[in-house]
């Protein structure tokens, strides 16, 4: 896939840029700061890490599976944050949170990087009435990826 290497270079610059601002933050931030869908940045970079996670498995299911794929969206009807709550990410010690993260993004990165062009096609039964191509899903990552990182960024800022 032509666009495996861009995706790849920018996820690799993103990683190298947050790793350390995420490392620095105080504990207050990241525990007490939430965003408009009630999440920490804890919980925020939990679900990224969730995302990341699911997003591989699909990757290989879409190559190794007769389509469309049967695979469970955990972000449908809430279940995302369920995953959230199960995990406990909330009380995650931050620093493996962290490394979590930033290995299962440059894992991700391996992944499409390895990606059979012939399955590409290969579709993904996302909801009701909607189908998503392995292309379309490995593009549309980067745009998820930041903008879940936007919304870290405005939690950054100290409220008073």
């Amino acid at each position: 896939m032509k666009e495996a290497a861009a995706i790849t270079k920018e996820i690799i610059s993103l990683v190298k840029e947050w790793e350390p601002l995420l490392t620095d933050l105080s504990d207050e931030i990241i525990s007490q700061h939430r965003n408009k869908q009630n999440r920490t940045i804890k919980q925020i970079l939990g679900h990224l890490i969730d995302s990341s996670s699911n997003n591989i498995h699909r990757i290989v299911h879409l190559q190794n599976q007769p389509g469309p794929l049967i695979f469970p969206n955990y972000a449908s009807l809430g279940n995302n944050d369920r995953w959230i709550a199960i995990q406990d990410y909330q009380n995650e010690e931050w620093n493996i949170l962290v490394q979590l993260w930033k290995y299962s993004l440059l894992h991700y990165c391996h992944v499409i990087g390895n990606v059979d062009d012939s399955k590409l096609d290969n579709e993904w039964i996302a909801g009701p009435d909607r189908l998503i191509s392995l292309k379309s899903m490995i593009i549309d990552f980067l745009r998820h990826l930041k903008l879940h990182l936007s919304e870290i960024n405005e939690l950054m800022i100290i409220k008073p």
